[in-house]
């Protein structure tokens, strides 16, 4: 309650006479001092100052009139209008350089969030409208990447820097690539990736830098050396609990510090982990790819390429991939020619090594060149069930062909969509050239080939039509070689190195098992390839809001938006730890 003093006729007489606030208390006595020519002393008294205190408060004005003499220190005067927020035009002169490259206004904006440059969408069109700019034509997605990788004016991205999580607002060109988050969370990959052996720096530690090579795997980046195209993405950089992606050399840097022991226990302890959470069956379906070279390296040998249908110089990997859930549980790029025929005893000995239940692994699938005969007594003297193709020659194709018709039968083979095929099948005993017993052997036509399929297999009892299927289900494996092959580019890999190699796969493995169990939780879209996926759900722009306890990405409209809301509502109050233990939620946003 404020003091009355006799002297003091009104509240407002008192205010001045008697200030209680200490600017007013200085302002008061420099005005008495300078202004009334009151000596020192009685002022010091009247306001309570000591003479020391105020003949500092005198010298302190005089010197900041002297230096600052438009600078008022007692009364802040507003100017009128909006607060200009680019005064020397270096955010203007940015957004034109930008514009002048055809980039679009959300791209402009996600440059200028990079920069640290807080500025809506509607100031960067104001600053384009008031420079004549009309607005840009629709362009595809690999126009729009093209045009940011061909920009000459190369725009220096920030230094990668763990993210403190401040409260923040950004744009992002790949905001739907934080939708994979909640699945790495729930499937425990950031605590198998924490507990491996893969190296780590000073700056970024082990959990960010597999997240790193992560976010360009699932952001299906081309190219690693155009890094304009990501490394001044903030979406990208929170993924990996970073401001922003480092550049190029950092991944080269990294993978260098990889050896292949690394990458085999991680394997390990995913394939664990897909076992526990029953992503994998009885099943195995293997293959091999091949992973060409496209420079003049003596020590690679030549291997068939499907996808050039030509022999070049190349790194051999094989792939164990479960039918069901198209996960990939196995890979390795360390396959030699003199080793080639023990790959698949390998494989069993890293299954078995894996395995948390005994005697699970009941089948391997796989074609008539991934191991010869031989092997198939050892695999029937383990136990272990096989189905692969046998080689047709000539004689065999006329002993088919020369059957009587009573030893062929029909059977209709259900397809994966719900539809059946009629087949035409032969199903007997023969006695097989370095396997040394009886094996059954399945001749099919009808199936659109001149000449029979003949499968053969150490299973006597599986039905006829359940075997041709288990078999026809091995095409799945070529199909997701072919996706990793166009989707994440493991013919664009150009070290020689077969350690970098390896490690690039391994990354590739776990980025295609991420989309498998992103896509399962999509009910109608679980069979659809990790490029469909990705441009159907996860290629999305938006914005992110960092707040004190939460993280919300807002997505912008897209047809299958409401699909993924609906996914990713049952996350909505999990913490996520490697992002400041902040809850994350998602949400849709008005513009497309």
């Amino acid at each position: 309650m404020a003091q009355i003093y006799p002297n003091a006729k009104t509240l407002a007489e008192n205010y001045f006479a008697f200030p209680s606030v200490v600017a007013q208390k200085h302002y008061e006595a420099l005005r008495a001092y300078f202004l009334e020519k009151n000596d020192v002393k009685s002022i010091a008294e009247r306001y309570g100052f000591t003479l020391f205190s105020l003949y500092s408060l005198i010298r302190d004005f005089k010197s900041s009139l002297k230096n600052n003499p438009e600078q008022n220190p007692f009364f802040i005067v507003k100017k009128p209008g909006k607060k200009n927020i680019d005064p020397e035009g270096n955010i203007s002169e940015l957004v034109i350089t930008l514009r002048k490259h055809y980039l679009s206004i959300p791209d402009i904006k996600a440059q200028l969030d990079a920069q640290g440059h807080s500025v809506s969408e509607r100031y960067i069109w104001s600053v384009l409208n008031k420079e004549g700019f009309a607005r840009l034509p629709r362009r595809g997605k690999k126009q729009k990447q093209n045009t940011i990788e061909n920009i000459k004016d190369k725009i220096e991205a920030p230094k990668s820097e763990t993210l403190l999580f401040e409260s923040e607002t950004f744009s992002t060109d790949n905001a739907g690539l934080l939708c994979f988050i909640p699945f790495i969370k729930r499937f425990g990959i950031d605590t198998i990736i924490k507990e491996s052996s893969y190296p780590e720096t000073k700056s970024i530690d082990r959990l960010s830098s597999i997240l790193c090579f992560l976010s360009l795997k699932l952001s299906n980046i081309r190219r690693y050396s155009a890094d304009d195209l990501w490394c001044m993405d903030r979406g990208c950089g929170l993924f990996a609990r970073l401001n922003v992606l480092p550049k190029v050399s950092w991944y080269n840097s990294y993978s260098s510090r990889v050896i292949p022991d690394m990458n085999r226990q991680f394997l390990k302890q995913l394939h664990n982990s897909w076992k526990k959470e029953g992503l994998l069956s009885d099943t195995v379906n293997l293959d091999f790819t091949t992973i060409p070279y496209w420079g003049d390296d003596s020590h690679l040998e030549n291997n068939w390429s499907g996808k050039r249908h030509k022999s070049l110089s190349s790194m051999l990997a094989v792939l164990a991939q479960d039918p069901d859930s198209g996960i990939i549980g196995y890979g390795d790029t360390t396959v030699r020619h003199s080793g080639q025929n023990q790959v698949i005893f390998e494989f069993i000995d890293f299954y078995n090594e894996n395995d948390l239940v005994s005697d699970t692994l009941k089948y391997l699938v796989f074609d008539s060149k991934f191991t010869p005969y031989e092997n198939l007594k050892k695999l029937d003297d383990r136990g272990i069930k096989f189905i692969t193709i046998r080689r047709r020659g000539k004689d065999i194709v006329k002993a088919l062909e020369s059957l009587p018709s009573k030893d062929w039968r029909k059977v209709h083979v259900m397809n994966a969509d719900g539809k059946g095929r009629t087949l035409k099948v032969c199903d007997k005993l023969i006695p097989l050239k370095g396997y040394g017993k009886q094996i059954r052997q399945i001749a099919i036509t009808g199936h659109g080939k001149i000449k029979p399929a003949l499968i053969i297999t150490n299973d006597f009892k599986l039905k006829t039509e359940l075997l041709i299927r288990k078999y026809s289900r091995r095409w799945i494996v070529e199909k997701s070689i072919s996706e990793q092959i166009e989707f994440f580019h493991l013919n664009r890999v150009s070290s020689s190195m077969v350690i970098k190699v390896d490690f690039d796969l391994v990354m590739t493995i776990l980025a295609h098992n991420i989309y498998r169990i992103f896509a399962q939780s999509l009910e109608g879209f679980s069979h659809q390839s990790d490029q469909s996926i990705y441009e159907k759900f996860i290629y999305n722009s938006g914005e992110v809001q960092i707040d004190q306890d939460s993280i919300v990405v807002k997505l912008k409209k897209k047809r299958n938006l409401p699909a993924v809301l609906n996914t990713l509502s049952e996350f909505q109050n999990n913490r996520v730890d490697w992002l400041g233990a902040k809850k994350i939620f998602f949400e849709g946003m008005s513009t497309t």
